[in-house]
């Protein structure tokens, strides 16, 4: 098997991935940083974002294993003394592949139009005033939107941003977006649902923002400034994320120990 492994960067991060090396070589598994089979990330939810977006081109033939280094995450599944047991487990067993919805978002610009892919959401904010946009859903208008922002998630995300906006926490295995409001400003000339919008699969939105508006665009940890955007559609993206499970890790778990503080034994 060949693998790669990105890291934190910090101190324990730097030790576990010297060890993880070791451990594989004694078992057989190859490091190959150009066409890995598995994405191991060693540190937190952040850490897998950027091992995502490193390998995005490729993600249709790999799959992504974390080991948290601090608190549980959503995407770790592994915790720092648990090295030795998952090199094992890699080497003598198939892991169960599961799959997960992403986002794509296609911004139209005065320059051409440019694609993105998000594991956990896209944030749009206006840079020198409120955002001012009109959404439409299936090319239909829905609504005029002026306020902070907007954050459209995967069901990935739904546990982020999304969340603290009042959102839906939504399964993984749901393939749909969710719209998201950041502090809308509602009277009669801007009017919106003034709740969180899930899309399914095959439903679209475009966000068309007043013109001449200068932007920022979050896609996970990307950061995007733009003063041309036109429109920007937003759809289920028609590849999907894959994580290595050698083990049982439910989704709901993690939303309970996460949120909730405690895990029942």
């Amino acid at each position: 098997m060949n693998y790669v492994v990105i890291d934190r960067g910090d101190k324990l991060s730097k030790e576990l991935v010297t060890r993880f090396h070791e451990l594989a070589a004694a078992r057989g598994l190859i490091r190959n940083d150009e066409s890995p089979e598995m994405v191991i990330s060693i540190g937190g939810d952040g850490t897998l974002l950027k091992a995502f977006h490193t390998y995005v081109d490729r993600i249709d033939d790999l799959a992504f294993i974390g080991i948290h280094t601090g608190h549980l995450g959503f995407f770790a599944d592994w915790k720092a003394d648990e090295l030795e047991e998952l090199v094992r487990m890699m080497a003598e067993s198939e892991p169960r592949i599961v799959r997960y919805p992403l986002a794509q978002i296609e911004l139209d610009t005065d320059a051409g139009k440019v694609t993105h892919t998000a594991l956990n959401e896209f944030t749009l904010k206006g840079l020198d005033n409120m955002l001012v946009a009109q959404i439409n859903v299936n090319d239909e208008m829905f609504e005029m939107f002026r306020g902070d922002g907007i954050v459209v998630s995967t069901p990935s995300g739904s546990t982020a941003y999304n969340k603290s906006l009042g959102g839906a926490i939504i399964h993984p295995s749901i393939e749909s977006l969710q719209l998201a409001e950041i502090a809308s400003i509602n009277n009669r000339v801007y009017r919106t649902l003034g709740s969180s919008l899930v899309l399914p699969q095959h439903h679209h939105c475009d966000i068309i923002p007043r013109k001449d508006q200068r932007l920022q665009l979050t896609v996970d940890q990307l950061i995007i400034k733009r003063d041309d955007i036109r429109t920007i559609r937003c759809s289920v993206a028609s590849r999907k994320v894959s994580f290595a499970r050698y083990r049982p890790f439910p989704f709901w778990n993690r939303v309970r120990e996460a949120f909730l503080g405690y895990d029942v034994k």
